[in-house]
């Protein structure tokens, strides 16, 4: 497992006096209050840096870390994905997983048939969707819910799943998950890796 969890991206400064402005991804924003210390992800590498501050604005956190005092030195950091040690985590509710841990699973139909590697996860409101993608490119996407993931082993870095039939699209409204995570072939023009954030038993950052 990777030793460390990503639990959001710099996205500008706020203010004059050094904020940073992040987009969490994590179910619980104020998780940030409990946090000392995080790593900023620049070029590859990993900075330590010190919390001095947390506040809440809207959906966004807004940090003030030690020695960046400045709007002129918070532009360094724009982009920049923070991280912090597993250790800090939350502690996760049963059937629930850290998305950094279901990344690159062998994903399995109930049949033995393979689907292929899991590459991302998004939310459609109600669940999230699992995006697998096999040796030729093509993708599958699978909502994230009981009746279709059957088994998650990450010591193993497998996954069994159950595909279900296709719905028409008042059927898979009835569901409340989108009917476009049953037809893969409508996703192509979508940008799934800025997706983060999970829920239930599905997955989470922290």
């Amino acid at each position: 497992m990777d030793n460390l969890l990503e639990i959001g991206q710099i996205v500008n400064s706020y203010g004059i006096k050094g904020f940073l402005k992040v987009v969490p991804f994590t179910d619980n924003v104020k998780r940030y209050d409990d946090l000392k210390t995080i790593y900023i992800e620049k070029n590859k590498k990993l900075k330590e840096m010190e919390i001095e501050e947390v506040k809440y604005h809207k959906n966004l956190v807004l940090l003030k870390l030690k020695g960046i005092d400045d709007i002129n030195q918070t532009l360094e950091f724009k982009n920049c994905y923070i991280k912090i040690d597993r250790k800090d985590a939350v502690e996760l509710p049963e059937d629930t997983y850290f998305i950094v841990d279901l990344i690159g699973l062998e994903v399995i139909t109930d049949e033995g048939e393979t689907l292929g590697k899991l590459i991302d996860v998004f939310p459609t409101g109600s669940n999230d969707v699992y995006v697998v993608k096999n040796e030729l490119g093509k993708q599958t996407l699978l909502p994230a819910i009981g009746d279709v993931i059957k088994k998650v082993d990450i010591q193993n870095k497998k996954m069994i799943v159950h595909l279900i039939e296709r719905f028409s699209s008042e059927e898979a409204k009835k569901m409340k998950f989108s009917v476009l995570t049953l037809f893969p072939e409508m996703f192509g023009a979508l940008n799934y890796s800025i997706i983060r954030k999970s829920k239930r038993k599905k997955s989470n950052r922290t």
